[in-house]
């Protein structure tokens, strides 16, 4: 049974899983704002904040598989509605907990879990399994471009919300406009059925089944590592570029639109992901976007520190900053089909977070030790290197197109299979 739905009900859900992902990815990628302004009004010090969104960052990630598979089982609908409310429940709760473990409980706990019911591994995977497989890589960066737009509209709200009235209400702002995910979840709410074979029986191997082949996958463990890098390159720039900033003596400003048009160009280049994917393979896209990262941030080093610099950097920046997901996510649902996508999608995920995990602590470790960040820039490097790399070897074959009505096993892409 084909489970791809019309384009006219495609449309819908693509539209709600972008504007969900807007909210949600917008108001996280904006928390690194309100490092410096907690830092002055609760007296805590840069590390103690920077654990409590490492510790945000690593249970975003171990919430996607989670969440993932509870989409998978029970349907996306409730998921991101509990993601939803817990999400803005952590962000009121942050200004009442302004200590280093009030912080991690409000922040790094609550709130990023709810991020991350609401994230990628739920929303790409309730579409995709709706979807022909011809046409997810461009929705997914689709998708994922919400993500990135959300970035360009929350970062200068958010900044001159806290000018204005100060981190506090700034936050409880972010905790009403999280709000606005809940009716987003409607279209979601049903769950896909797996594809039946004859006699209605389901056809496929089960989740614990399909997990032992992907765990025992090398490819599989290479998206692993490449998206592990990946991580700690995002985590370390969206906690710690505003104080990069503020260590080069310019105004707040600058980082408010430094982070804006990191998502402005990630649009383009989510999109763009998306496109390229249908066309070339996707493993190439990565090593190339990983590559960049790394010539990007030398060519960063040894300019002078002006907003003309920052203003380029995060232009380039966005570029590849969250279209890397699209071609990952089209490479899990290449090499094992798209029915447990939200939950492979999701382990994968889980790496980019551990990564992320160490690139925000660390950066805050590596601040208080030296004074500047000049460390993390070099490791920064080499682990961009090394994502370029392993993406390499991972088995894909070229893409190729197939008729609309050639027939297909259950389970596999008619795009490409690489399995």
């Amino acid at each position: 049974m084909n489970t791809a739905a019309a384009p006219a009900r495609v449309w819908p859900l693509v539209a709600a899983a972008t504007l969900t992902l807007l909210v949600t990815m917008g108001v996280r990628q904006s928390l690194g704002l309100f490092v410096q302004p907690i830092a002055l009004d609760a007296g805590l010090s840069i590390v103690s904040i920077s654990f409590a969104l490492a510790v945000a960052q690593l249970v975003w990630g171990l919430a996607q598989p989670l969440f993932g598979a509870l989409a998978d089982h029970y349907g996306p609908g409730r998921v991101l509605v509990a993601g939803g409310l817990l999400m803005s429940a952590g962000l009121a709760l942050a200004p009442w907990m302004a200590t280093g473990w009030g912080l991690v409980l409000s922040l790094g706990i609550l709130s990023a879990a709810g991020a991350g019911a609401g994230s990628f591994s739920v929303l790409i995977g309730a579409t995709a399994q709706r979807i022909p497989a011809e046409r997810r890589s461009m929705t997914a960066g689709t998708i994922n471009a919400g993500g990135s737009f959300g970035q360009f509209v929350f970062a200068p709200l958010t900044q001159a919300a806290i000018a204005a009235a100060g981190w506090a209400a700034a936050m409880w702002a972010l905790a009403v406009a999280t709000l606005a995910t809940l009716p987003l979840a409607w279209p979601l709410r049903r769950r896909t059925p797996p594809p039946a074979g004859p006699a209605g029986a389901v056809a496929g191997p089960g989740l614990r089944a399909q997990l032992d082949v992907a765990l025992r996958d090398r490819s599989y463990w290479l998206l692993h590592l490449g998206f592990f890098t990946c991580g700690f390159h995002i985590a370390f720039l969206v906690t710690h570029l505003p104080t990069e900033i503020a260590l080069c003596g310019l105004p707040e400003r600058v980082s408010a639109a430094s982070l804006a048009l990191i998502g402005l160009f990630n649009v383009g280049g989510s999109l763009a992901a998306g496109w390229l994917g249908q066309r070339y393979r996707m493993k190439m896209l990565l090593a190339a976007m990983y590559a960049s990262r790394a010539l990007l941030i030398a060519v960063y080093l040894l300019s002078p520190p002006t907003p003309t610099t920052f203003y380029l950097f995060a232009a380039g920046l966005g570029l590849t900053w969250l279209a890397t997901v699209p071609p990952t996510a089209g490479l899990v649902g290449k090499l094992f089909g798209p029915r447990y996508l939200g939950t492979l999608f999701g382990l994968t995920l889980l790496s980019h977070q551990i990564g992320g995990f160490l690139g925000a602590w660390t950066g805050g470790l590596v601040l208080a030790a030296l004074g500047d960040y000049s460390w993390i820039w070099y490791v920064d490097i080499a682990l961009a290197l090394v994502a370029a790399a392993a993406n390499l070897p991972i088995r894909e074959d070229a893409p190729r197109r197939t008729p609309p009505d050639a027939p297909v096993a259950a389970g596999r892409d008619p795009v490409t299979d690489a399995s």
